[in-house]
């Protein structure tokens, strides 16, 4: 092993930023994060990017700027670990040691999981807010249309932010209204579950929504091929049942997600998840079988929904009891599943869902009912959410 720290942290993102910053401010000095990217992005803005309200040089910064003081910043990819040898391989040949690991390599996505979607994309009619570099034409895009049919999807696996396939919909459907057009574009969400959402609540609030744009909502159905030739997408029931072809004049598309592929490969990787999530515990969130290795995150199996406001419950869990197993102390942290959609309903509201693993509502701000669409919310979307992810979330004091 050439290079071995004492705590490794695979991923450079929300998740693995956020638990070095906390493990500097205990005291340890020994913190290592293995990423290649030169830039971070703040991604839950890439919806507000693709419906214009917002750039995307906007969510970008140079990952040298938000690294934690202090600690090691080793910038390859992992592409291999093994947690019996306590060592990570990397793109270049070299293996990392360690003696405690926390993972979060966050989720990729799997592009070629629908067939034609990838072609598809570098038409002038298809763009996903799931890539930085393709927000910012599904905002022309929008601007473009003046009639026809408008297709929004979602996959049926889990994604992460599970409400921008929705969110972008609303946003462009408020731009149509104002531009006068909507009557004249027939918009057509597509959606893997059986409702608007999975908590009642945010649920109904939703329903009020589509209508109020008269969108033609497709529920427990998914798109499962593009054919950007004929300009058709292909939908059909997530249980199964007869196929329907639909042809678009705008697509945006959600792509499937899954674990790193080396994470599927892994000893780390649930054997009874075909998309290879970290095993954990759900509370915990300490490996299922190696007791000195963490995971939080968008690649964890933890079964929350996959946001960056449930990572920022996670991490002082993680910061806690992998302090503990390193004192030899039993874990003082549990983690309940807490996540939170900022569900954007219009160029100007929001409503703000927040709950936990029963999928019940856990709201967090006091005196405001964060369940109906009201404006101020938007504006913790725009302005208030980004302020505290680069200035405290990242720094591990939020």
């Amino acid at each position: 092993m050439s290079i071995h720290h004492r705590i490794v942290i695979i991923g450079g993102g929300n998740a693995g930023l956020s638990v070095a910053a906390r493990l500097r401010r205990a005291g340890q000095d020994d913190v290592a994060v293995i990423d290649p990217s030169e830039t971070h992005y703040y991604q839950p803005l890439w919806t507000l990017v693709g419906g214009g309200q917002a750039s995307a040089s906007t969510t970008a910064r140079p990952q040298a700027d938000v690294m934690p003081q202090g600690v090691a910043w080793i910038k390859d990819a992992a592409t291999e670990v093994d947690p019996e040898g306590r060592w990570v391989g990397l793109s270049g040949g070299e293996r990392v040691g360690y003696d405690y690991l926390v993972a979060c390599p966050g989720i990729q996505l799997d592009w070629g999981g629908i067939p034609g979607l990838e072609e598809a994309l570098s038409t002038s009619r298809v763009s996903s807010n799931y890539s930085v570099d393709l927000a910012p034409k599904t905002w022309r895009m929008i601007q473009d249309l003046r009639s026809g049919t408008a297709v929004f999807t979602m996959p049926s696996n889990p994604i992460k932010c599970g409400g921008a396939p929705q969110k972008i919909a609303y946003l462009a459907a408020d731009y149509w209204r104002q531009q006068g057009v909507l009557d004249d574009i027939h918009i057509v969400l597509v959606l893997p579950s059986p409702k608007m959402f999975g908590v009642e609540v945010f649920s109904r609030e939703l329903d009020k929504v589509a209508r109020r744009y008269g969108i033609d909502v497709r529920l427990s159905s998914e798109m499962t091929s593009v054919d950007s030739t004929a300009q058709t997408v292909t939908i059909e029931p997530v249980s199964g049942g007869p196929a329907e072809t639909l042809r678009y004049d705008f697509l945006h598309a959600v792509p499937p997600q899954s674990a790193p592929d080396w994470v599927k490969d892994s000893p780390l990787a649930d054997a009874d998840n075909p998309l290879g999530y970290i095993s954990v515990d759900p509370q915990t969130l300490r490996h299922t079988t190696y007791e000195n290795v963490f995971a939080l995150g968008d690649a964890c199996s933890a079964p929350n929904s996959k946001t960056g406001a449930a990572i920022r419950k996670q991490a002082p869990v993680v910061v806690s009891n992998l302090l503990a197993v390193m004192d030899s102390r039993p874990l003082p942290a549990d983690y309940h599943g807490y996540a939170s959609c900022p569900l954007v309903t219009s160029r100007s509201t929001m409503l703000l869902a927040e709950f936990d693993y029963d999928m019940e509502p856990a709201p967090s701000i006091p005196f405001i009912d964060t369940t109906r669409e009201r404006k101020d919310m938007w504006y913790l979307k725009r302005y208030g959410l980004p302020f505290l992810y680069w200035n405290f979330i990242l720094k591990g004091r939020a």
